[in-house]
């Protein structure tokens, strides 16, 4: 009897561990699913959080977007808005740095370990007389770079990206619990010139401060109704380069043509030639554009000039691309001008200051679109098209080789948007028109969720990474 116990006994002993094993293989769908659950209540109270704080204080962000709109500044030119920016950011805890690539300012907030995020917003005005009729229009009149007197508006909507960018950032530096990382805000100058971002990261952007693992903006959609959010994953916005083709004739009397060299016609069959570029030279499946926006030639109706000027946009998405039409324009223009037998080859001058196409990063465009569907609903997230228009936002991931994505924020009240898509409907003012005017609440509204909850998405607290 006392063996048989002893062989029991022996038996059980061998066999603990494994029912030990058991027993944590069957507790474990349980535990994980009490983390998921956990996980998800923490998300939905954070959103909760957040779209309470939001209507709490949504007035005042309406307030101080409306006094952004009323004072804007033209490209280079935004230190009082610098200076209004900085101080906010300064008063919510921000460590800022202005005078960053000309008006550019930089703000810190490290909150423990975690990765580290880029937030920008954009600061300047347009050269344009508001029509809008609100009653805080911009007034604004200044002596332009050309020392022309021009109005200045905000015809683009960088007045929402600078107050929802203040928003976001006032709501994480006062809900530190809900994140963890380092928050590095970006106020922008001269966007509209395709020039602050460079200028900023030539200031030494990346080198004087922490290098972020993600890159993110949005950019108000005037055809979008304010309230939902648009997304595109890959391309998002073309490359820009400006072009200035200087072709040179010899001058004479409009009689007599055949003792000059008619610089007009010359100009005349490249602006046709270059048409070709587009349509039979460039993949079908591949987007470019090439518009010859400005021909400047002669002065009188009698006088054939000695020269011709041509000023071109070009647009593409991928480099080679962008390789195919800025060379296919030089060979083209050498070629024309030859024919015709112009004195001396014509100049070709492609702006060094290019601004290179937006890609959003596939997995981060998801991720960004599965946030916005769970906070502002299904309904609300449009995956819309790409553009052809430029954005130097796209220069910060390019050159840290990181995920970025610039979203769309809806910007027109809902039931002028639907009057519009009706047949005959009036339609409606596109960005940097002098009409342009955003629903502003709305917009505000939707935007600091979609932004705030994103930030939160990407720099988890520390005990959820």
């Amino acid at each position: 009897m006392r063996h048989t116990l002893r062989t029991c006994h022996d038996g059980l002993a061998t066999l603990r561990p494994l029912l030990l094993v058991i027993l944590l293989l069957s507790l474990m769908p349980a535990v994980a699913h009490g983390q998921a659950a956990a996980g998800k209540v923490a998300a939905t109270d954070a959103t909760a959080e957040l779209k309470s704080w939001v209507k709490g204080s949504l007035g005042d962000w309406v307030s101080l977007y409306q006094e952004l709109h009323t004072s804007p500044e033209l490209s280079l030119h935004e230190k009082k808005t610098a200076a209004r920016l900085a101080a906010k950011l300064g008063e919510m805890g921000y460590e800022v740095t202005t005078g960053v690539g000309g008006h550019g300012l930089v703000a810190l907030m490290k909150n423990g370990s975690g990765p580290t995020l880029l937030l920008r917003g954009d600061m300047d005005g347009l050269p344009v007389v508001e029509q809008t009729g609100l009653p805080y229009r911009s007034q604004v009149k200044v002596i332009g770079d050309r020392g022309v007197e021009v109005g200045v508006m905000h015809a683009c909507g960088h007045d929402v990206h600078m107050t929802n960018l203040l928003a976001s950032a006032s709501f994480l530096a006062s809900h530190r619990a809900l994140w963890s990382g380092t928050l590095v805000v970006i106020g922008q100058p001269a966007e509209e010139v395709g020039r602050g971002a460079a200028m900023m990261m030539a200031d030494g952007l990346f080198k004087r401060f922490p290098r972020p693992d993600y890159a993110l903006a949005l950019h108000v959609e005037p055809g979008l109704p304010a309230g939902q959010v648009g997304i595109v994953s890959g391309w998002a916005a073309a490359n820009v380069d400006s072009v200035k083709i200087t072709i040179h004739g010899r001058g004479g009397h409009g009689a007599r043509p055949h003792q000059a060299n008619d610089p007009v016609v010359t100009a005349a069959h490249l602006v046709t030639a270059l048409q070709t570029l587009v349509s039979r030279r460039v993949d079908p499946q591949a987007a470019a554009v090439v518009t010859v926006g400005a021909l400047h030639a002669g002065t009188k109706n009698n006088v054939i000039p000695d020269s011709a000027e041509l000023l071109l946009t070009v647009r593409s998405y991928a480099d080679d691309t962008r390789a195919t039409l800025l060379d296919g324009i030089r060979q083209l223009a050498g070629d024309i001008c030859r024919s015709f037998q112009c004195p001396k080859p014509p100049e070709v001058e492609v702006s060094k200051e290019y601004t290179p196409a937006v890609y959003n990063d596939p997995e981060l465009s998801a991720t960004a679109a599965g946030v916005f569907r769970r906070v502002l609903g299904e309904d609300a997230v449009a995956e819309i098209a790409p553009t052809m228009g430029g954005e130097d936002f796209g220069r910060y991931a390019r050159r840290l080789k990181i995920p970025g994505l610039l979203f769309r924020l809806g910007a027109i009240e809902p039931k002028l948007m639907a009057r519009s898509k009706k047949k005959g409907g009036p339609p409606l003012p596109s960005l940097h028109s002098s009409r342009f005017a955003p629903d502003a609440r709305r917009a505000l509204e939707a935007g600091i969720v979609a932004t705030s909850s994103l930030v939160l998405q990407l720099l988890p607290p520390a005990q959820a990474q």
